[in-house]
């Protein structure tokens, strides 16, 4: 038996939790962005080990992001659940830049098994983000989403609205009621009810999702109001101590065992410490929780701060089986892990039958677009590791290119491609992109004449170095060691939710749709 949790229980790119148990067993859904498919969901028996079983928003009626800037698409899932139904709302968001406008469209699906079919989407409002359903005890369901105000001359995020869903008429009825402006940190998001001992209980995320995040509780008696906060707010927070490993800490969800035990879910953030950026991108964490005599929630360990060692429940430890580090591409379906940009990948842009054995790459656009790219890759969830791959590719012009690439979104990237050279034939170099600073940091090398090349990224928490062979025992490396960290929200211009990936890529710019193909792909971490 495992008497401890080690944070974060979900690394990399998983943030914005939601958690839920059905008897026994629990789940979080974490936010996926641009990156397709929908919404992730985990599952666990323990609180300690987690499965990837789900991604629900899996094909184009459900989420059509063709065009959609980086870091918008899928923000803050919330998954509950009630009367043998799974409840998933989601916001799709079609336009993120700025302070001024935001097009945030919220949806429902429903399913009655987590990893099977889910309805078609009900759209509910776009009037903010962060939606959230709440099933009250008297069959009445309510949504709460933050409120967007365009007006500069105001709070942008202008409180809590509150509205009624109707399960008959299938959408939104009633007026919204603002229930609650937020506390004195602001930016009030994330919003979740609860209802404990007679109390509806109101967690938010204040304070933004960076270094001044923060989870703060109000409590009535009504649920819409009027809302008294904790006067120990913010209940959890790592804004005050820079030297904490868990940074970021808010956007929570809350959770009780099968024996009365509290657990929170939270986003947070691990930093390198050499630059201060977080290149797994936003995690998901989780901490004990008690109830206090007077009705409010607290760390068990006391403080508001997150630790990294967390109490297990007493519930048996139930492990699950290690993914294979190298996928040979056996099935006729991606392996889980991985994701594509925006959209699903038809026959016309990725085949796994065409050359059984191998994922084919039929080139698209350039790794700009916000459209049709022939990408896919899985999160890094590793300070260290190493990707590879071995790739069989005949390109006839300088547009035709396909290789490894190491991804944040069509600003930042490090990408080791194959390509051909009017003067060598075919070629290897490197194309990096720092916030749309395009830069081939080497010649390219001939490598006419060979009919296939292995690749490989070896990522040491902010030194990314390149490597190629002919055959797989001879590594050689290509290029400068690059600036990791620059793949992260802390280095990327703009708005920037992310996290990083590595994968695989093909394009052609030419319209010749000219194919590459890859045997396997391997992904190893280190400690």
């Amino acid at each position: 038996m495992n008497n401890f949790i080690t944070n974060p229980i979900l690394p990399g790119f998983n943030p914005d939790p939601s958690i839920l148990r059905v008897g026994e067993d629990f789940y979080i859904a974490t936010s996926t962005f641009e990156w397709f498919p929908g919404v992730q969901i985990h599952h666990s028996r323990d609180l300690i080990h987690w499965q990837l079983i789900a991604r629900p928003l899996n094909s184009v009626s459900h989420l059509d992001m063709r065009g959609n800037p980086c870091s918008g698409g899928v923000w803050a899932p919330c998954l509950s659940y009630s009367e043998g139904v799974f409840y998933l709302i989601y916001t799709d968001a079609k336009s993120v830049d700025g302070w001024g406008f935001k097009d945030t469209h919220n949806y429902l699906v429903t399913a009655t098994d987590l990893t099977g079919k889910w309805s078609e989407p009900i759209y509910l409002n776009s009037s903010g983000f962060d939606p959230s359903l709440f099933h009250d005890d008297d069959g009445r369901k309510w949504l709460v989403n933050m409120l967007w105000d365009y007006r500069s001359v105001r709070n942008l995020f202008a409180g809590i609205v509150l509205q009624e869903y109707s399960m008959k008429e299938k959408k939104l009825v009633g007026n919204p009621v603002n229930i609650f402006m937020g506390s004195e940190l602001g930016i009030t998001e994330g919003p979740h009810l609860y209802k404990h001992n007679g109390y509806y209980y109101l967690m938010t995320a204040e304070g933004g999702t960076g270094l001044h995040h923060a989870v703060t509780m109000a409590r009535s008696i009504n649920i819409e109001g009027p809302y008294e906060l904790d006067p120990a707010n913010p209940i959890l927070t790592s804004r005050h101590d820079p030297t904490l490993l868990l940074q970021k800490a808010g956007h929570a969800s809350l959770v009780d065992t099968p024996s009365g035990e509290w657990y929170i879910v939270h986003l947070c953030g691990r930093p390198i410490p050499a630059t201060g950026r977080c290149i797994l991108g936003r995690e998901t964490a989780i901490q004990k929780m008690i109830w206090t005599e007077e009705g409010w929630f607290r760390l068990e360990h006391g403080g508001r701060e997150p630790q990294v060692k967390v109490q297990a429940p007493a519930l048996s430890e139930h492990k699950w089986e290690p993914s294979a580090t190298r996928d040979h591409f056996a099935s006729v379906k991606l392996d889980m892990q991985f994701a594509t940009l925006r959209i699903p990948l038809g026959e016309d842009m990725m085949s796994l039958k065409e050359r059984p054995g191998y994922l084919r790459l039929k080139g698209k656009e350039s790794l700009i677009s916000t459209h049709r790219q022939s990408l896919v890759a899985r999160r890094q969830q590793a300070f260290r590791y190493t990707a590879s791959t071995f790739m069989e590719f005949e390109p006839d012009n300088f547009q035709q290119m396909a290789g490894l690439v190491c991804y944040y979104n069509r600003q930042n990237f490090y990408y080791l491609r194959v390509s051909h050279d009017e003067h060598l034939g075919k070629c290897l170099g490197i194309i990096s992109a720092q916030n749309m600073a395009f830069n081939l940091p080497i010649p390219d090398i001939g490598i006419d004449g060979w009919k296939h090349i292995f690749l490989r990224a070896a990522i040491d928490y902010d030194q990314l170095q390149f490597y190629y062979a002919k055959n797989e025992e001879d590594w050689i490396p290509i290029g400068p060691v690059m600036d990791a960290s620059t793949l992260s929200d802390e280095f990327c211009d703009g708005m920037t939710f992310t996290g990083a990936f590595v994968g695989l890529c093909c394009q052609d710019m030419s319209g010749g749709g000219k194919h590459a193909d890859f045997d396997w792909f391997e992904y190893v971490e280190y400690e």
